[in-house]
């Protein structure tokens, strides 16, 4: 008896795998990259400006709209750029009122981390951020500094960083922009900025002050591409055009073009 007990709990098994194999067969297909060919176009979602990843200069318009429009030639396809206040107000995507029909990629300041891929795809990292310091000339410790913050990257530990300044003791003023961090350390109103280190160390590069990493407590991320989930072929397809631009050189050409100051 136990044996037949057994054996009807193996068919049981058995049966309810080829259940959910069956079930899988009427899944909607995956025609994400389908789609984007029939349209002809690679829709992507950025920020009005991010430099420099997003600059809004025709003549050199970002990291990560040349990065977009290298990608979309290797898959045979142009670029369509929409431009969004909303993304990187906050931490999720989802909130910046973001769909389908406007946009395939959303570019401009992704990170790869755990809360990002929870509700999007990533490509592979094409750069390494986290936060950064910028000064003309870097205090000995932060307590009672006056210090410019810029959180516009959305998948940065913006509590960790407050916490950490905090209990540094720093006196801390947020900034909504690049102009206005940067004019705030010029004018002596902050002896020291933090912000997302490539912009940190575009802004160092162009005016002669000095950039380095926070300290390792604040997570460094690789930076990415987000794709809605379930687009796996337009995915893959995005994620063979990026190694077939890193063999090529192209990536290296491009972040080359819009180099700063290494970080220390």
């Amino acid at each position: 008896m136990p044996d037949m007990r057994r054996l009807a709990n193996n068919f049981g098994a058995i049966g309810l795998i080829l259940a959910l194999l069956l079930a899988v067969t009427y899944l909607p297909p995956d025609n994400s990259l389908k789609q984007a060919r029939a349209g002809g176009a690679l829709r992507a979602c950025i920020p009005p400006s991010y430099p420099p990843l997003v600059t809004g200069d025709a003549e050199r318009p970002g990291i990560d709209i040349e990065l977009l429009r290298a990608i979309a030639g290797r898959i045979g396809l142009t670029l369509a750029l929409n431009a969004n206040d909303a993304i990187g107000r906050d931490f999720n995507p989802r909130n910046w009122g973001l769909n389908r029909a406007q946009c395939q990629v959303i570019a401009g300041g992704v990170v790869d981390s755990d809360q990002t891929r929870s509700f999007l795809e990533t490509t592979p990292p094409y750069a390494r951020t986290g936060w950064a310091l910028i000064s003309p000339k870097p205090p000995a410790d932060l307590k009672g500094v006056n210090v410019g913050v810029l959180t516009l990257v959305s998948g940065l530990d913006r509590i960790g960083l407050a916490s950490f300044l905090r209990a540094a003791g720093a006196r801390i003023q947020v900034v909504r922009t690049a102009d206005e961090l940067a004019a705030g350390i010029a004018e002596g109103r902050f002896e020291v900025g933090v912000t997302e280190a490539l912009l940190a160390s575009r802004l160092a590069t162009d005016r002669k002050w000095q950039v380095a990493w926070m300290p390792p407590a604040l997570a460094r991320y690789g930076l990415v591409f987000g794709l809605w989930k379930g687009d796996m072929t337009l995915k893959r397809a995005i994620d063979q055009a990026f190694a077939d631009l890193a063999a090529n050189g192209t990536i290296a050409a491009i972040m080359g073009r819009y180099a700063g100051a290494p970080l220390e």
